[in-house]
């Protein structure tokens, strides 16, 4: 019976967040497409290789910060604005419009892109490999590209343009879209004698090593999706990877189409070829002079598996994309679905319980939007999680309830054989079965919740939406931490105790999470072992100081469900022992 009641809460939980999803998938707001790019290369052919000889890597080396300012091209979309150097055609000074450093409004923009004579550099750079035996010059990383003039807008496309001493000119046309993504047009003209072949490339540069916010719960580094199949490497692993290869090689992969980049908790940036392109992707690592070991320089980047070729008077061009951004799901599922990016929403780290955690993450936003909160929303979640999982509950507090009721008989037949344990659990298990007792019921709603705590947890603590999302009075962030704390009387007291030890922060909604755990605890059936008794009076105060330090979203959550879990038990509770077939359970054998 108790499978089946299982069975049934698992498939309602699930079926609600089934529905979620496709709610979210048909009423929330789609970002708008990109813009499509100017058809001005109507000439254009796609080379397909020569002799088949393999690609060239793209370049590992670091830029070395010039020492004069380079000309610039402004960036002016809705949601960045920056500029990009005509110094060696690099994306370079990109602001996210709608993201601030702090919760305070007033604090600096996200700057994602910072040019190289900055300290913590990243940067994205489009270039051009020659294939072997080729004479042509290509552009390199001081060379000085010329402008078609004006902003990069959404509504205006600009054109870099270099000629080489052979008359054979490099171009790229960037775009770029309302959001996040830019489409580069990398273009060979050939007003040369001969024939050229070339290996367009595109790295994605990270010249530091960012603090890592997540640990083992988060992935932060090199990441990609080749053969359909997701590929992550941490900082730590792309160094050892790279120790033993000549060009800082720690990883490469040949595939046709899919995606490389470097990600952090919030944002995303990736280098996005055709999709029926085939390309060699590589992570890499450098070390920088004067640097610690580990803070050197890490890059994604792509190079096609075989050259383009121009023939005399022809062009050739290779067509790429790059998002750099922050991942906000349905931004990422717009590109997915329009671009036929494989995999490109597990640029958010969902984690193993992919399937359990993007649901629950469409949930809480579908219901944030309904409710103009994301702490109402989590409320309301807990209220329909908990709806699901009554069946399971009911029986589960059903049969705590009447354990309550035996608890003098056990308690009795605990003394009176104390010295037999075999006869002592058989008449334990007898009194059990004659009340319809289920001793372990208690442990399958707890079961259940696992999972969904993790998946939650991770919702909260790893998606864009949830970071510096107010709830009200004291809680500005729920991605954060409480902020009050009880160890200086919540503010009074000028100091902060959570610098002596971590352990010294507790703040309101943990103190009424262990509350409503403690009330709980108190009308569920007592240990019968005095020691684990004693203990279990703890556990309330014990979880208020472990979980001080979660996000409070997560926090939220567990005192929501506490709460209702208490009332659940005092109304079930209520129930059983006004039911008619409910009656003491004689003491005398």
């Amino acid at each position: 019976m108790d499978s089946k009641r299982l069975l049934l809460a698992l498939s309602i939980s699930i079926a609600i967040l089934v529905i979620f999803q496709v709610l979210a998938d048909y009423f929330l707001p789609k970002p708008k497409p990109h813009s499509a790019m100017p058809q001005t290369v109507s000439s254009a052919v796609i080379g397909q290789g020569i002799s088949g000889r393999p690609a060239p890597s793209a370049p590992s080396g670091a830029i070395v910060p010039p020492t004069t300012p380079a000309p610039r091209v402004l960036i002016a979309a809705p949601l960045v604005r920056g500029s990009i150097s005509l110094r060696g055609a690099k994306l370079d000074q990109l602001i996210l419009t709608h993201y601030h450093e702090t919760v305070s409004k007033t604090s600096p923009l996200v700057h994602l892109l910072a040019p190289p004579e900055k300290t913590r550099s990243n940067y994205v750079q489009f270039g051009w490999e020659a294939a072997p035996g080729q004479t042509v010059e290509v552009p390199g990383a001081s060379t000085i590209w010329s402008s078609s003039g004006g902003k990069l807008m959404p509504d205006h496309p600009i054109t870099l343009s270099w000629t080489d001493p052979q008359n054979v000119t490099f171009r790229i046309i960037l775009a770029v879209d309302q959001n996040y993504m830019f489409t580069a047009h990398q273009e060979v003209i050939n007003h040369s004698g001969r024939p050229v072949a070339v290996y367009p490339w595109s790295r994605v540069r990270q010249d530091y090593l960012p603090t890592i916010e997540g640990g083992f719960i988060l992935h932060e580094g090199p990441i990609g999706v080749f053969n359909g199949t997701l590929n992550e490497m941490s900082y730590a692993a792309t160094r050892s990877h790279a120790k033993n290869s000549p060009t800082g090689t720690a990883f490469s992969k040949t595939d046709t189409g899919g995606w490389v980049g470097i990600t952090s908790k919030y944002w995303l940036t990736a280098l996005i070829p055709s999709q029926d392109t085939r390309i060699v992707a590589s992570y890499r690592y450098q070390k920088i002079p004067g640097r610690k070991a580990d803070d050197g320089a890490y890059q994604a980047d792509m190079i096609t598996a075989t050259p383009i070729e121009a023939a005399p008077g022809a062009t050739a061009v290779f067509t790429s994309r790059v998002f750099a951004g922050a991942k906000v799901l349905h931004i990422l599922n717009s590109y997915q679905k329009s671009d036929h990016i494989p995999n490109f929403d597990r640029a958010i780290d969902f984690g193993w319980f992919y399937f359990l955690t993007k649901p629950i993450f469409l949930a809480l936003d579908m219901l944030s939007r309904v409710f103009g909160n994301f702490g109402i929303a989590i409320i309301v979640f807990t209220v329909m999680l908990k709806i699901g999982l009554f069946p399971l509950v009911h029986k589960s507090f059903t049969s705590m309830a009447k354990m309550r009721l035996v608890a003098p008989k056990i308690k009795e037949i605990r003394e009176r054989v104390k010295d037999d344990p075999a006869r002592q659990q058989k008449e334990i298990m007898a009194v059990y079965k004659a009340e319809g007792v289920n001793p372990a019921a208690g442990c399958l709603p707890m079961l259940v919740q696992v999972p969904i705590f993790f998946a939650l947890y991770k919702v909260i603590f790893i998606t864009i939406e949830m970071r510096h999302a107010p709830f009200f009075l004291w809680i500005h962030d729920l991605s954060a931490e409480d902020p009050t704390n009880i160890f200086n009387f919540f503010g009074l007291l000028p100091f902060h105790p959570s610098t002596i030890s971590p352990f010294l922060h507790v703040g309101v909604l943990p103190i009424l999470m262990g509350t409503a755990q403690y009330f709980s605890q108190r009308m569920s059936p007592a240990p019968p072992d005095p020691t684990q008794a004693r203990m279990m009076q703890f556990m309330p105060v014990i979880y208020a100081v472990m979980l001080a330090r979660f996000p409070a979203g997560l926090v939220l959550y567990y005192t929501t469900n506490n709460f209702l879990t208490m009332i659940q038990q005092w109304v079930i509770l209520r129930s059983v022992e006004r039911s008619p077939h409910a009656k003491p359970v004689s003491t005398r054998t």
